[in-house]
């Protein structure tokens, strides 16, 4: 079986994502959840570029991949000595170097304004002095597919000069991200005659949305490593998604058979979900293999085959990237999904149990005038508990209110709720942004001998839908929390008043974190 090295770059180009910024302590907890999925090679950043990835290469760090640092090859017409970019380089704190090099004749002209030989002859002598500072190197071919459909000699020529200077890998590079799968396959080809494929890499854009397709192509040619980020980030459209690559790579019998990684795939959805957290962004529910939605199923026809066989709608097993399988509740629901969802929360219900008639009837009473249980699976799992009787009771709201009110040019929003514990009632007032998140303070200021339990919770993502036009509409409200465990649960509310419905699915957040953290009535 041929290896595939697994090369990634999310702390390097995946910085380049507009609105992502990695400090120092980021970087550090990235390069930890890439050990952790067991990636060979972490390009940490460049060195000299900026004084984050200066500190970064300032000190050795343990890791398991290969650490790597970026940057140019040397400058024409100077010395490598005499290159302060090159110099930074080889004085990083890293295992290896990636040299990012001009493989198009056109950028060799336009970009660096210097001649096709001096730039072969930067390419040759950066490696070798990298190759005799100690340092594993890696040359980066940019736009080398570009360059090869418009000289291929010169392009292969630039390989070819990295390749002979001692480089281990020379990374083909679809810069613009606009070549095709069968055109890299095509080149790749062409250029394993000269180079072999244990010494090539491929490192694809996303333009066409066809960097993981173009990636996989080039590994059928014969490329030995891939390059790629978490969860796709990257400049402009992103990078080939590493993680989708490792799921098709090691679960896939066309390519496991053939192809092997090393690469933790149990590891890919906690890897991945947990990287969208330190991004500070929802995950990606639709993400294949480790998203929310990649194993979920809503036809109850569909959920019904399932429960018989569960490769009869999943391609590989959730469990073995990490995920679960999910059978979601809604107006299209039967038994069947009902059965297995209340038995994935725990609630063993007979089929022919006429409770469980009502809840099906419910359920679609309610998402006809709005409510959503197939994104909202913590208010449904309370719904089930109501209508089977096993929810316990924590506290009555009294009362609630709201003001917005603009002052000396500014908004003002602040809410004040009434809540009875235990025969005691608490009357909480809170400030906010807005009518909402004045509620939300305010309800969660203090609820008496529950407040300990919900202290490390908070609303990370709300969510409105007008359902059917007009100032007086129906509103339907969805909001995410979370808790200090990395727990999200999902809530929705429905009414006229979007007050009322954000109040709903506030009310439901955490009467179910209060039930999920087993706490007494």
């Amino acid at each position: 079986m041929r290896r595939i090295a697994l090369f990634d770059t999310t702390l390097r180009d995946g910085q380049q994502t507009p609105g992502v910024t990695f400090s120092l302590e980021d970087k550090l907890a990235v390069m930890a959840l890439l050990d952790k999925l067991g990636v060979d090679y972490i390009e940490g950043g460049y060195p000299g570029g900026n004084p984050t990835d200066t500190a970064l290469f300032g000190e050795e760090r343990v890791s398991k991949a290969t650490f790597t640092a970026f940057g140019m090859t040397k400058r024409a017409g100077r010395s490598a000595a005499n290159d302060p970019g090159l110099q930074a380089l080889l004085q990083a704190k890293s295992k290896a170097i990636c040299f990012v090099a001009k493989s198009w004749d056109y950028h060799v002209r336009v970009a660096l304004g210097c001649t096709n030989e001096e730039n072969l002859e930067t390419i040759t002598d950066s490696v070798k002095s990298a190759k005799a500072a100690g340092k594993e190197v890696l040359v980066d071919c940019e736009h080398f597919f570009d360059g090869f459909k418009a000289n291929a000699a010169y392009a292969t020529a630039c390989a070819k000069a990295a390749l002979d200077a001692g480089a281990r890998w020379i990374v083909l590079c679809d810069t613009n991200g606009g070549t095709l799968p069968g055109e890299v396959a095509e080149i790749v080809r062409e250029l394993t005659k000269m180079i072999p494929g244990s010494h090539l890499g491929i490192h694809a854009h996303n333009d066409t949305e066809q960097a993981v397709a173009n990636s996989l192509a080039a590994v059928e040619a014969g490329v030995c490593q891939i390059q790629g980020t978490l969860n796709g980030i990257g400049e402009r459209c992103g990078n080939a998604n590493l993680i989708s690559l490792i799921g098709t790579l090691g679960l896939k019998p066309h390519y496991a058979t053939r192809f092997e990684i090393g690469a933790n795939l149990s590891e890919l959805t906690n890897v991945s979900r947990a990287f969208d957290e330190l991004l500070n962004r929802a995950p990606f529910a639709q993400a294949p293999y480790v998203g929310k939605s990649a194993f979920a199923t809503k036809a109850g026809i569909h959920a019904s085959a399932l429960a018989k066989e569960p490769e009869t709608y999943e391609h590989v097993k959730p469990e073995s990237v990490g995920n679960r399988r999910r059978i979601l509740v809604s107006d299209q629901a039967g038994k069947s999904n009902l059965l297995a969802e209340l038995e994935r929360i725990g609630l063993v219900v007979k089929k022919d149990d006429t409770k469980l008639d009502q809840l099906l009837r419910e359920v679609k009473e309610r998402e006809a005038i709005g409510y959503a249980y197939d994104g909202a699976d913590a208010s449904f799992e309370l719904l089930a508990r109501r209508v089977l009787g096993s929810v316990p009771h924590y506290f009555d709201v009294i009362s609630f209110r709201t003001s917005v009110e603009q002052f000396k040019g500014e908004m003002h929003s602040e809410a004040v709720v009434k809540v009875q514990v235990d025969g005691e009632t608490y009357i909480n007032a809170g400030e906010g942004n807005g009518p909402v998140n004045a509620l939300d303070v305010a309800l969660r200021k203090d609820l008496g001998k529950y407040q300990k339990h919900i202290a490390d919770m908070e609303l990370v993502d709300f969510k409105v839908r007008i359902l059917n036009g007009g100032t007086g509409a129906t509103t339907r409200v969805l909001v995410e929390s979370r808790d200090g465990k990395g727990n999200r649960w999902y809530t929705v509310g429905v009414s006229p008043n979007i007050v009322e419905a954000s109040f709903q699915a506030l009310l439901d957040s955490i009467y179910f974190k209060l039930l999920r953290e087993g706490v007494a009535a």
